[in-house]
Order: structure tokens, then C-alpha cells, then sequence
């Protein structure tokens, strides 16, 4: 494995799993000191471990990102400790599942609180200590961002905020060389989606509308968010890149 970030520094939401932990042995693999952070400490121990044992360089931080001010400080104290900031991967997520007119109005804001808050104040943190030498961030949207989920509407309204979100990020950070790029999945195995696609019926169908005809892997998603996070991508920034098997790519309405 190429070693493309050698000594970067690089701090993950949501790390103890999934996406999450994919990304942060990815990118440990090929060299970062990677900080991951989450609400419950135990899966990010987990993960640490893991990547340490491969020679990896690993830090746990317990870290809620819908509060401003632990987020922020978890930033600051890793770019001092660490002795900068040069990527951060915006992947925490929270949704609540149900019909609009059965939706509270506080299942609404804690869709907005991780994926909307949380992007922003950890993208408004990192493009500060990023200034004096350039950065890479990546946020996670989903294509129900794209595609208005039933169901899903709080999810859905704040992954397509992220999307904008970055998009005007990006312009404003590309006079530092801080690039701001958006990675939009669709149904990944994770453990968030296990219950779903443990019902073979569900399964069945939701492959049906992948026309590579299969749910996304978690190091599938990491492979992506290394690609924006590196410098192979210098020249992207602006960018929403799908890794969804073509799913966004087609209309497919006909189900038997």
C-alpha cells in the first residue's frame, strides 16, 4: 500500500464503525496519524486497537459533534498535540425514521444537529488551522439527499444541505488550497443497516435498484474518501463524487 499520507494528520467522525472505522484504518494504513472520535469510547478503543496492532498510528477522543464547543476543542487540542490539522472527515450521522406528520419537531433537528451542525462547525474549525498550509475535507451526504427518501425527510433535507454546504465551503477555501469535496453512498453494510438488510425482502430489492446489482462495503466508501482526502485529487475540490454502483446514475421504477 502506497503511503500517500505520511505523517498527515487526520481526524474522522462517527470512527467506531462502518464508514467510519474503514476509513480510519485506510488511511492509518497508508501513513496518517489518525484521531477518530464518536459518542460511546468502547468501539473507538476497538478500532484504535485494530490499527495499532497493523503499526498504525490511532487516538480515541469521546466527542458528541451536535456540541459545539467539545467538537471544536477536540479539533484545536489534536492540531496542537499533533502539530496541525490536514484532513478531516466529516462522516458522524444521526437519523430518525417515520412519516412527516408523525415527525417531532425534535427528531427533526437532531437529523440537523450531526450532519448539518456538526459539518459546519467542524469545517469552520478545520479551514482555520488549515489556512497556513492547505487541507483536504470530506463530508458524507447520501443519496437521499438526491432522491427525497419517504420516510427519511429529516435525513434527506440535511444530506442535501450538506452537499451546498460544501459546495460554498470549497470556494472559499480554494484561495488557501483547502479543497472541500462531498462523498454521496447509497446502501452501504454497515451497522446502522444491518437490521434492514438482514430481511432478505428488503435485500432482494434494494439490490435490484443497484445496477452493479449490490449494497456498497464500507472499504468500498473508504477507498473514495482516501482518493479526495489525497493529493491525487490536488485539482478537486467543489466536487460530489456518488459510490453508489450506478444507482444515482439510472431510474429504476419497475420492481415485480
Amino acid at each position: 500500500m502506497q503511503s500517500r499520507f505520511q505523517d498527515k494528520v487526520a481526524f474522522i467522525t462517527g470512527g467506531g464503525s462502518g464508514i467510519g472505522a474503514a476509513t480510519a484504518q485506510r488511511l492509518a494504513e497508508e501513513g496518517a496519524k489518525v484521531i477518530i472520535c464518536g459518542r460511546r469510547l468502547a468501539p473507538l478503543d476497538e478500532v484504535v486497537a485494530g490499527i495499532r496492532e497493523q503499526g498504525g498510528k490511532a487516538q480515541a477522543m469521546q466527542v458528541d459533534v451536535s456540541d459545539e464547543q467539545a467538537f471544536v476543542n477536540a479539533l484545536e487540542q489534536t492540531a496542537k498535540e499533533h502539530g496541525g490539522l490536514d484532513i478531516l472527515v466529516n462522516n458522524a450521522m444521526a437519523f430518525s425514521y417515520g412519516s412527516i406528520d408523525t415527525m417531532t419537531t425534535e427528531d427533526w433537528h437532531s437529523n440537523f444537529a450531526t450532519s448539518v451542525d456538526g459539518t459546519f462547525w467542524g469545517t469552520r474549525t478545520a479551514m482555520k488551522l488549515m489556512k497556513a498550509k492547505g487541507g483536504s475535507i470530506v463530508n458524507i451526504s447520501s443519496i437521499c439527499g438526491d432522491l427525497g427518501t419517504p420516510m427519511m425527510s429529516g435525513y434527506s433535507a440535511s444530506k442535501a444541505a450538506v452537499v451546498n454546504f460544501s459546495r460554498a465551503a470549497a470556494a472559499e477555501g480554494a484561495a488557501d488550497n483547502i479543497r472541500v469535496n462531498v462523498v454521496v453512498p447509497a446502501v452501504v453494510e454497515t451497522p446502522a443497516t444491518a437490521g434492514m438488510l438482514s430481511d432478505d425482502a428488503m435485500l432482494k430489492n434494494t439490490n435490484r435498484l443497484i445496477p452493479m446489482g449490490r449494497v456498497g462495503r464500507s472499504d468500498e466508501l473508504a477507498s473514495a474518501i482516501a482518493f479526495l482526502a489525497s493529493d491525487d485529487a490536488s485539482y478537486i475540490t467543489g466536487a460530489s463524487l456518488p459510490v453508489d454502483g450506478g444507482r444515482a446514475a439510472v431510474l429504476i421504477t419497475a420492481l415485480d
